[in-house]
């Protein structure tokens, strides 16, 4: 699947959005298609850090372990997550504009296996505009939340 990408102006500051968005436990009382998230490992957000996360997608609930690849504090950090059929990977970078942040949330999928791969060539650009609504809904979640903590 080809890479989706989605920015969002967002009425806060990175530091406000940061903790949002690395605020794992709090997931599902920030992300309305977030069902539930069970962190997995210990200590601060960072390299390594861990959690399955389950989410409503296309009307059916999927769980998928995530973890942090790379992450540069306070401005970006990438997230990979696999299954049978594919690995997942995703990056949400924040760039501060005047008095707002540009939130921009990247996400792609590469089908693991011949058949995976071919599933993936088929339907990656059919799936492509409805992966970017979902990750749209995940930036309104988290601006509403991040724009609720600076008022």
């Amino acid at each position: 699947m080809p890479s989706a990408v989605v920015s969002r102006t967002v009425n806060a500051p990175a530091g406000a959005i940061w903790d949002v968005v690395t605020n794992l436990a709090n997931s599902p009382a920030v992300l309305t298609q977030v069902a539930s998230v069970e962190v997995l490992s210990q200590g601060d957000f960072g390299v390594g850090t861990r959690w399955r996360e389950t989410r409503t997608m296309f009307g059916n609930e999927a769980a998928v372990e995530m973890e942090v690849a790379a992450v540069d504090p306070g401005r970006w950090y990438d997230v990979v997550a696999e299954d049978r059929s594919a690995t997942y990977r995703s990056r949400i970078e924040l760039s501060e504009r005047d008095s707002a942040t540009v939130v921009t949330m990247t996400f792609s999928a590469e089908g693991r296996g011949k058949a995976g791969r071919l599933l993936g060539a088929l339907t990656g650009p059919l799936t492509r505009g409805a992966t970017e609504k979902l990750l749209s809904q995940d930036l309104a979640d988290i601006a509403a939340a991040a724009e609720g903590l600076t008022r």
